[in-house]
C-alpha cells in the first residue's frame, strides 16, 4: 500500500510533527508545490512581485516518520519516479537572486511551457525535460534550518543526478529521520546559475530504507553510473575540498584503499561537479564511475 503525504513546511527540524509514520522497506509518494509557492502563474508574472511572500518559497512536502530509524543510522532514500503534475514551469531572476543581480533593477518571472518532453524555452530552443529534486533531506539534530539552505541534513543541495532511478543517503539525526522533500526542477543544469531551474509541481514516489551500521558519508547520491559525494560550505573551495575527502573516506572505508590510492584516484577518474552556486552555501558533488571499481 502506497502512502500520499502532500502537507509542506518550510524548514527542517526535529520539531515538525511528522505528518505520517511508514515502516522502513515503504514506497511514499510526495505531492510537492514548486518552489515558489505557486505565487508565480502565467496570469501574473509580469506583476507576482508586488505581494510576494519571500518566506513562503522552497516549501518540502513532509516530515514523514521512519519506522526504525534512530540516530546514527543512515536513510536511503530510492527515487522511483518523479511525474511533472503542471504544464508550466517557472524561471526566475533578478536583483534578488542568481549570479548576475547587478544587471537587473528588479526581479523578472517567466512561465514557460513544459509540453511532449520538453521546456520550450523560446520557438527555435527546446530543452529536453529532465525531472530533478532540489530540496531533500532529513531533520538536524541542532537547530532548524529553513529549506533554501544545504547543508549535512541535505537540503536545498539542488543536485540535478536526483532522478528518478537514484538513490539518495541522508543521515538519521533524530528518531524517525523526519524526510521532507520538494523543490522539483523540469530543467536544471549543473549551477542553477540565475537562482532557479524550470520550476514547476509533481508528485514523487520514493522507497524508505533504514540501513544500520552504514559508513558511507552523508549526504550522498548513487546513480546507475556514479558514486557521488555531496558536500555544501560557504565557499566553492570548501565545498569541493569537503566533497572530495567525503570521497576519498568512501573509497577507503568500501573498496580498501589506500588515503593515496583514493586521493589519486579521485584526481584521474572522478569529476568534480558543481551543483549549485546560488544558495546560501555552496553545494559540490564528486562523479566517482562505479565502472572503475
Amino acid at each position: 500500500m502506497h502512502t500520499t503525504i502532500k502537507q509542506a513546511n518550510y524548514t527542517f527540524s526535529k520539531d515538525n510533527a511528522p505528518v505520517a509514520s511508514v515502516p522502513g522497506g515503504s514506497v511514499v509518494k510526495f505531492e510537492s508545490l514548486d518552489a515558489l509557492g505557486g505565487q508565480i502563474t502565467r496570469e501574473n508574472a509580469q506583476d507576482g512581485f508586488k505581494n510576494f511572500d519571500w518566506n513562503a518559497v522552497n516549501p518540502a512536502t513532509g516530515p514523514l516518520f521512519v519506522e526504525g530509524a534512530v540516530p546514527g543510522d543512515v536513510l536511503r532514500v530510492e527515487i522511483m519516479d518523479i511525474r511533472l503534475t503542471s504544464d508550466a514551469g517557472v524561471l526566475l531572476t533578478g536583483s534578488a537572486l542568481g549570479l548576475c543581480k547587478e544587471f537587473f533593477d528588479d526581479n523578472i518571472a517567466r512561465v514557460v511551457d513544459i509540453k511532449g518532453g520538453y521546456v520550450e524555452f523560446s520557438p527555435d530552443i527546446k530543452i529536453p525535460v529532465r525531472p530533478m529534486i532540489g530540496v531533500i533531506g532529513t531533520a538536524p539534530a541542532g537547530e532548524p534550518v529553513n529549506n533554501g539552505t544545504p547543508g549535512e541534513h541535505g537540503g536545498n543541495m539542488d543536485c540535478r543526478e536526483i532522478i528518478a532511478g537514484a538513490a539518495v543517503y541522508l543521515p538519521v539525526n533524530v528518531e524517525g529521520a523526519l524526510l521532507s522533500m520538494g523543490d522539483v526542477h523540469a530543467a536544471m543544469a549543473d549551477g542553477e546559475s540565475c537562482g532557479t531551474g524550470a520550476e514547476t509541481t509533481a508528485e514523487i514516489t520514493v522507497k524508505v530504507d533504514v540501513l544500520k551500521d552504514c559508513v558511507w558519508p552523508t549526504p550522498f547520491v548513487e546513480s546507475a553510473e556514479h558514486y557521488m559525494p555531496l558536500a555544501s560550505a560557504a565557499t566553492a573551495d570548501e565545498a569541493i575540498s569537503r566533497a572530495v575527502l567525503h570521497g576519498v573516506d568512501f573509497l577507503m572505508t568500501t573498496r580498501g584503499m589506500s588515503r593515496y590510492d583514493a586521493i589519486t584516484f579521485i584526481s584521474l577518474a572522478a569529476d568534480v561537479r558543481i551543483c549549485q552556486v546560488v544558495d546560501p552555501l555552496i553545494t559540490a558533488r564528486v562523479n566517482i564511475p562505479k565502472s572503475l571499481i
